[in-house]
């Protein structure tokens, strides 16, 4: 502990020493090029996408989607139901770890429910400070409190205090709010307060999902801190795998959307490495989009699938993923949501899949779930496979 600094509440970690060990335990994987972390997405990356898209294979760390924490210490069951691998010790079937998310902006409570949280043997604990969300920035969570670094600084201290000093403690935010000015200050509280590492989103909150990313502005806070940095937003291909590594200086990525639109993405871009820079400098048609062609899902339209398009994993594949999707689905849900989770998939995949584009077509007004099995398939749902819960 630093000199003058308060003593830490008794059986509690000093921050500093905290983050010590938890960043000893993950600089291997931290320094590794290659290293690949699948994006929460609200609404989007549940368990069961979590255990599809790992099952590929590329992946080395999951993030949950947010658990928000307002003024109560949650039960147990809501973090098993959230995150049901917490039930097979933070793991996917796969084997790659799940980080769970919280978002909130008390910090005495966050720092409660970390440590239940903690005897639920998580992989780690990451904090929110990006989630763009309108109803969620309206009560004081995620990207709102970019404006705050002094807030955030106090959350993730809170939050290291109140956990075992091996257990990671992360964070995801974005560039700001409307402007970039206290990016800076944000890395900075965070970093001071002891995380061990740091993935940023190289959009503002007002951006939303829009492109394009700001990459090198991750370089810039990359020279302001020295906890590992993670770069994030608008990777869709290998090709713009490597030009976020050029402009961030980040060898780590995380995967959102383009994960989801080819799940085999995260695959290819190691295998990309692994070949060196003639195999990432892959002809990709999608790579000479303009900007508005990759509008997300999250919006006004989604761009018009790309016939050719090199991908990760070819479409008989991804097929055999969406039908283990469909029954699962069929089987956890009720009729009414059966089939909007299924669209909101193949929103995405029409991205990089031109049978995606042809099946959401064909569906889009469809609601019956032996119709779209039958249509999609050729049969109806069979059981689901072993999945996380």
């Amino acid at each position: 502990m630093k000199a003058g600094a308060p003593e830490p509440p008794a059986g509690r970690p000093d921050p500093a020493e905290a983050s010590d060990t938890a960043h000893a335990a993950g600089s291997a994987a931290a320094g590794r090029r290659g290293g690949l972390l699948l994006a929460p997405m609200e609404g989007l990356m549940d368990a069961t996408l979590r255990d599809l898209i790992t099952r590929v294979g590329g992946v080395e760390r999951c993030v949950s989607e947010f658990v928000r924490i307002t003024d109560t210490l949650l039960p147990a069951r809501v973090f098993h139901r959230m995150v049901p691998e917490l039930r097979q010790g933070g793991r996917t079937p796969a084997g790659v770890p799940v980080r769970v998310q919280l978002l909130g902006s008390d910090a005495a409570c966050l720092a409660d429910n970390a440590a239940l949280l903690a005897t639920l043997g998580p992989e780690g604990v990451d904090l929110n400070f990006g989630c763009p969300a309108r109803t969620v920035n309206r009560h004081r969570g995620g990207a709102a409190l970019l404006d705050e670094p002094e807030l955030i600084g106090r959350i993730v201290e809170a939050v290291r205090r109140a956990v075992p000093a091996h257990l990671p403690v992360s964070a995801k935010m974005r560039l700001g709010l409307r402007d970039d000015r206290r990016a800076r200050d944000c890395a900075q509280a965070i970093e001071a307060a002891g995380a061990c590492e740091l993935v940023v989103h190289a959009r503002l909150q007002v951006h939303g999902y829009r492109p394009p990313a700001y990459w090198d502005r991750i370089a810039t806070l990359r020279e302001a801190v020295c906890l590992p940095l993670v770069a994030n937003g608008e990777i869709w291909t290998v090709e713009d795998a490597r030009r976020c590594r050029a402009e961030s200086g980040c060898e780590r990525l995380m995967l959102g959307r383009g994960a989801v639109a080819d799940p085999g993405l995260a695959r290819a871009i190691l295998a990309a490495d692994a070949g060196g820079a003639d195999a990432a400098a892959e002809t990709d048609p999608v790579a000479d989009l303009t900007a508005a062609d990759l509008t997300a899902s999250q919006g006004a339209g989604v761009a018009d699938a790309v016939p050719g398009a090199a991908v990760g994993l070819p479409w008989t594949q991804v097929l055999g993923l969406l039908e283990d999707f469909w029954s699962r689905t069929t089987h956890s849900l009720e009729p009414r949501h059966r089939a909007g989770r299924l669209k909101q998939w193949l929103q995405l995949l029409r991205l990089r899949h031109p049978e995606a584009a042809q099946a959401y077509a064909e569906l889009r007004t469809e609601h019956d779930s032996r119709v779209i099995a039958l249509r999609l398939f050729g049969h109806l749902p069979t059981r689901p496979s072993v999945g996380p819960g």
